[in-house]
């Protein structure tokens, strides 16, 4: 006698069961946090990251430009927060925008309203990121000839002029590879924006730090997919600047007439 297979019962309800559990795991995921954090920690970078360009380019080309008694102190002072500790520059933030600080409100009379806030944040990762942005101008700027500058004033433009039309396009590509080290190094920030900002979900509570507090709740679906996040927007930010890396020394060595090996 043939036989014929037979399903088991409940087999019909087990791949919608199975389909439930991962979209109530999902919206459970979407719903709490993940989303926020990340949406803050780009909306922090950003902001951080327009700060910083718009002080570290100019700075940048003077230090490269023009010696002064004292640059080599002004330049280690400005870089110094990459070799700190982290939370050791958000003590100092802390200390400056204290009640009591040189920032604070009974110093100069009025609160800022800055600590404990996204902007407070904002303002630790631009310190941390100033650095890393002003080195690598500095060095796209040093790799533009001065001598261009100079047929430049020589034919009327202004210094400011000469500057926007000369230097500028010569060094842009090391201009936009410092604007996104710089961006994602505001974006990873974790001592000094947990000193100043605190984690408070939803207010403060950047990718960095809400991994650190999914990790510590034991919430490891969480962390991981934060991570995720993490390293997907690293490789592509690394992938970006190595490739505007390779095209500025392969531009150099046609110029120079070396061939170049990739």
């Amino acid at each position: 006698m043939r036989r014929f297979p037979v399903a088991k019962r409940g087999a019909h309800l087990r791949a919608p069961a199975r389909k439930r559990c991962l979209g109530d795991s999902t919206k459970r995921l979407v719903t709490s946090g993940v989303v926020s954090a990340v949406a803050l920690s780009l909306q922090v970078a950003a902001v951080a990251t327009v700060l910083v360009m718009a002080v570290g380019v100019p700075l940048a080309y003077l230090l490269s430009r023009y010696e002064f008694v004292g640059s080599r102190l002004v330049t280690s002072l400005l870089v110094l927060p990459m070799v700190l500790p982290p939370t050791a520059v958000g003590y100092v933030l802390l200390l400056l925008l204290g009640d009591r600080g040189w920032l604070g409100r009974d110093t100069i009379g009025f609160d800022l309203r800055l600590l404990f806030t996204w902007r407070a944040a904002t303002l630790a990762a631009a310190v941390m990121a100033f650095p890393l942005v002003l080195r690598t101008a500095r060095v796209a700027f040093e790799a533009v000839d001065p001598r261009l500058e100079l047929m430049s004033r020589s034919l009327g433009r202004s210094p400011l002029a000469t500057f926007v039309v000369v230097t500028l396009p010569l060094a842009y590509r090391g201009l936009l590879a410092a604007a996104i080290l710089g961006f994602m190094r505001s974006l990873g920030e974790f001592g000094a924006t947990v000193m100043i900002a605190g984690n408070i979900p939803g207010r403060t509570q950047t990718m960095a730090l809400a991994i650190f507090g999914a990790q510590q709740a034991g919430n490891d679906r969480e962390a991981l997919l934060l991570l995720a996040v993490a390293v997907g927007v690293g490789f592509v930010a690394l992938f970006a600047v190595d490739g505007m890396t390779r095209a500025k020394t392969r531009d150099r060595a046609t110029s120079s007439g070396t061939p170049v090996t990739s």
